[in-house]
């Protein structure tokens, strides 16, 4: 289907909208299904996938789902997503963009079995540039992919197609990795988000290697809240780089903001991308207190070594024996780009080493003075022609703020920052330190507007009418009884802009009671012996509806943190001190659950 100029991303359904509307049966997965398989077919083939999976299996996935005994325990039910075709679906070729070297998978990737355990439905593979060398997205044997913005704009790489997935439009959410901007460059071309965690936090146990040292397992949606929500549950340790995770709940409004001099940016010439950059980064000074300028030298001379130094010959670790055998099955510029690798030396390799090392500690000076950092994602834009008639050039241009993210062990996220004079999309980057993921994605959704958007619906209508809404950084609760997503109080968080994310569970220390004849009321309360997992709600929400929510709570309940069962800590309802020794206190544990427990008393209330 031919694009109109400047049309622009596609915004389906969220994951909290589809949960939605399946939770108020508006929706089935059999529908949602036929519904994406509409939108590819009446799109033809744009070069987004690569392969699709038949419609008959789709649909058998989706009614093994509707068959699930407790969707709410899946917080992906029902959600489709798609997969870059270098990462392993058991059963599933995985091509690389490369048909001759494609093979069938026998095992499933771990990021993409967690996603398949949380009831969510693998719609298909989606291309790339060849061996995942590049950033432009023309690199590929199969149809061409291009931006949505229409105009022969090229769709970034080299996860094109898992960008145009989310973009078009057809699902939430994609699978996607990055080496030097792979999983940034495209989200940026196409108008939505993209997240480059830390390495280490996502397995990439079952990704085909391009870089082992640098590669890292990406996201992109068409929100940061979607990316947040499938990090949450794909963050995992299986592989030699894996490391843990570090929470961080600090109010983005608290962050120190790294800015370069503009003077320091460079944007290629390209006249409109700067004055939509100037502006954005206008906003972010309005917005925020503490900006702190800071050099951009050290980020872009580690950038220069990945292509310019022995990086490039660890590619061939991977492909340099199929490259030997099979010479004309390489497209002519990925060949010419890896036998570059050769002429490296073990000398070459560690003298660069040694000036990443330096490099590594100038850096690590300038983050004690910063929290984040924030840049362009890209200086600027190409079309098709223009990339093909200098792939090498243009390549390295669309780079220039990418490249250093890996080599200097960085996370990253990307979001829309409007458009140019002419047209096109502008993006800006934060970046972050290793293990600065949940700082990063804050300060991402800040910027995107989310928590702002859903702050609005919680402030008083004065208040809103004057622009002053809440923009504080959104907040997780954890529920356990009357706020349930079912439950009377349940009003209360939706009413102030609160969204369900999941059902899940304590961690097996804590003891659920029923406080009060009356009215009773849930308690949770953490234990050192004898606990239980406790059936819960996480949610997320404005910061300024939690005050309005806690008055309205009972008097026994407090906030507190709460171990979930994957161990992680969150701000949740649990019982104040005093109903340990208050005489209507009854101990319903060994329910499991609040839901459980008026369960079996509405079952003992109508036996005979």
């Amino acid at each position: 289907m031919p694009q109109s100029p400047h049309s622009g991303p596609v915004h389906g359904p969220s994951i909290s909208e589809l949960a939605h509307s399946y939770r108020s049966n508006d929706l089935a997965p059999t529908d949602l299904v036929e519904a994406v398989l509409t939108a590819i077919t009446e799109r033809g083939d744009d070069g987004t996938w690569i392969s699709v999976v038949d419609r008959s299996d789709l649909i058998l996935r989706a009614k093994e789902l509707e068959q699930h005994p407790d969707p709410g325990s899946l917080p992906l039910y029902g959600v489709p997503f798609g997969v870059k075709d270098s990462i392993d679906v058991a059963g599933v070729a995985t091509t690389l963009a490369c048909p001759e070297y494609a093979y069938q998978a026998t095992a499933t990737a771990p990021v993409v079995s967690r996603l398949l355990d949380a009831g969510g439905i693998f719609i298909g593979k989606t291309n790339l540039d060849q061996f995942a060398t590049g950033l432009n997205g023309t690199r590929t044997p199969y149809t061409l992919p291009r931006s949505v913005f229409g105009n022969n704009l090229i769709s970034g790489g080299s996860s094109s197609g898992s960008a145009l997935a989310v973009a078009t439009g057809e699902v939430p959410f994609t699978v996607a990795t990055d080496t030097a901007g792979s999983g940034r460059v495209p989200p940026a071309l196409n108008g939505i988000a993209g997240f480059k965690p830390s390495r280490g936090l996502i397995s990439t146990v079952g990704l085909v290697p391009a870089c082992r040292s640098l590669d890292c397992i990406s996201l992109i949606a068409g929100n940061v809240t979607d990316l947040s929500v499938v990090f949450d549950l794909v963050a995992d340790e299986h592989d030699p780089y894996s490391r843990s995770r570090r929470r961080d709940s600090r109010d983005p409004n608290s962050f120190r903001i790294g800015l370069p001099d503009v003077a320091e940016l460079e944007f290629f010439g390209d006249g409109p991308m700067r004055e939509a950059h100037v502006a954005a980064r206008a906003g972010i000074e309005r917005a925020f207190d503490r900006t702190v300028e800071v050099p951009l030298g050290p980020f872009l001379d580690a950038g220069a070594l990945l292509y310019s130094g022995p990086w490039v010959a660890e590619r061939l670790a991977e492909f340099g024996a199929f490259l030997d055998d099979r010479p004309d099955a390489v497209l002519p510029v990925i060949r010419s780009i890896l036998d570059g690798g050769r002429r490296y030396t073990a000398t070459d390799v560690f003298t660069a080493e040694h000036r990443l090392g330096e490099l590594r500690t100038q850096v690590a000076q300038l983050w004690r003075e910063m929290d984040v950092l924030i840049l362009p994602a890209v200086g600027t834009t190409f079309t098709v022609d223009e990339v093909l008639a200098d792939p090498i050039a243009t390549n390295t241009a669309l780079g220039h703020y990418t490249h250093f993210g890996n080599l200097l062990d960085l996370c990253a996220a990307v979001v829309p920052a409007g458009l140019t004079s002419d047209g096109r999309p502008a993006a800006l980057m934060v970046l972050g330190p290793a293990l600065a993921d949940d700082r990063v994605l804050a300060l991402a959704a800040r910027l995107a507007g989310e928590p702002a958007l859903a702050a609005r619906r919680a402030v008083p209508a004065d208040r809103s009418e004057r622009g002053q809404p809440d923009t504080r950084s959104p907040t997780t609760l954890v529920v356990v009884g009357h706020h349930l997503s079912d439950q009377p109080r349940s009003a209360d968080l939706t009413d102030r802009g609160g969204v369900f994310v999941s059902r899940t569970s304590t961690a097996p220390s804590y003891r659920l009671l029923r406080v009060g004849d009356v009215a009773p009321v849930p308690a949770l309360v953490r234990v050192d012996i004898g606990g239980a997992a406790i059936e819960v709600e996480t949610w997320v929400l404005p910061a300024s509806g939690l005050a309005e929510i806690l008055s309205a709570a009972a008097d026994s309940v407090c906030l507190g943190r709460v171990r979930l069962a994957n161990g992680t800590w969150e701000i949740g309802f649990v019982a104040d001190a005093t109903v340990l020794a208050d005489p209507t206190a009854l101990d319903i544990t060994h329910h499991g659950g609040w839901r459980a427990y008026l369960a079996a008393e509405s079952t003992d209330q109508h036996a005979p």
